[in-house]
């Protein structure tokens, strides 16, 4: 029995390791926004208090491993007051060639056969960042390469489900983090 674990745990370890060198090099980014920075007001969604223009930023990513049929994207608010952070943006079925999206208000044009999945708001489509007034939050661009030319999930499945199928069906993922935060404004008393 001793024996069957330390092989698993080889064989495991050695999938692990496989993963993260073909996975090192595949590098997301974006000309709008610099990983660690704060996210520029046009961005910001222009609903749940916040008046931004609601524009999704480009994104580029190169050096995906080679056996990948699709990609996702996904924004998600890992501060969110939630207990389980927020999804923003969830979009899959990107076609394999994908290299980039040109980003733009609501999201902008998608490749053909991109689905997008509900946000936390429980619908379809970008909803740009809205951290409370006076809370910084940090937010995660993803691009996931996936294993799959089309994911096994239901339209309108929630995302955490769509999540769920991400993992068990990606080859690699390439993030970057941004800053939010939006000052508090305060009215002048009269006097």
């Amino acid at each position: 029995m001793k024996h069957i674990l330390t092989i698993t745990t080889l064989v495991v370890a050695s999938v692990l390791v496989t993963t993260v060198v073909s996975a090192a090099d595949f590098t997301l980014r974006s000309k709008a926004l610099k990983p660690g920075a704060a996210i520029g007001t046009e961005h910001y969604s222009n609903n749940a208090g916040c008046s931004g223009g609601n524009v999704m930023p480009d994104l580029e990513w190169s050096n995906a491993p080679k056996d990948t049929k699709s990609f996702a994207v996904t924004l998600f608010d890992k501060d969110a007051p939630t207990g389980s952070g927020f999804w923003h943006w969830v979009a899959y079925d990107i076609p394999a060639d994908t290299t980039g999206l040109p980003g733009g208000a609501t999201g902008g044009m998608l490749p053909a056969g991109t689905v997008e999945g509900n946000t936390d708001l429980g619908k379809p489509g970008f909803f740009g960042p809205c951290p409370p007034a006076g809370r910084q939050h940090t937010y995660l661009y993803t691009v996931h390469a996936l294993k799959v030319a089309k994911l096994p999930v239901d339209k309108g499945v929630s995302p955490a489900t769509v999540g769920f199928f991400l993992w068990q069906n990606g080859l690699a993922k390439a993030t970057f983090t941004v800053q939010g935060k939006r000052t508090i404004t305060l009215a002048k008393r009269r006097g």
